[in-house]
Formats: C-alpha cells, structure tokens, sequence
C-alpha cells in the first residue's frame, strides 16, 4: 500500500511593518505634489511651509524604508510588502536627497 502524504498549509498574513512600509511611502509621494502646490500658491514669506512639507516628506520616507528592512525579521509573514516598500522608499528618498543637493547649488 502507498504512503500518504497529508500537507498542511499555513496562510500567512503580510508583514505589519511592510504594510507600514508602504503607506509611507504612498504619503511621502502624496506631500511631493502638495509641496509643488504650495511653492506655486504661497506667497515668497510662507516658503518655509514648503520647505516644512518636504522635510517630512523626506523624513517618512527614510522611517519608511527602515520599518521595510525592519519587517524581514518577522517570522511566519510574508515578505512582499516588505520589498516593495523597502524599494519604494528608497528610491523616493533619493529623489528627495537629490532634489535637495540641485537646490543647493
């Protein structure tokens, strides 16, 4: 008689942490065009509002990419939300780094 085999499979759920990770970054590239809107409609005295909107922006971003990294020590999760965030953020911080160093030129 042959052996059966009897598998079990378990549902993983998402990384919190990468859920995190990518609602972050959904912020971060919502406040990009808000602070466009506000550089384009405040007065020149209001610019530090501006300038308030893109540091955080930034800020989300670099908290959002490490929650991303921090979510692969999770164990029993799957690991998506973890990569697209971790790769979301990244680039989104670069983008800002890099329009930061432009405007100090």
């Amino acid at each position: 008689m042959a052996k059966r085999y009897r598998y079990a499979f378990v549902k993983r759920k998402e990384s919190s942490k990468g859920k995190l990770s990518v609602g972050l970054s959904i912020a971060s590239l919502v406040l990009f065009p808000a602070a466009i809107l506000l550089s384009v409609f405040l007065p020149s005295r209001y610019q530090i509002i501006t300038g308030c909107v893109c540091l955080l922006a930034a800020l989300l971003a670099a908290y959002g990419f490490l929650m991303g990294l921090a979510g692969f020590s999770e164990e029993n999760t799957l690991h998506h939300t973890n990569t697209v965030g971790s790769i979301l953020n990244g680039l989104i911080l670069a983008g800002w780094i890099s329009m930061y160093l432009m405007a100090g030129m």
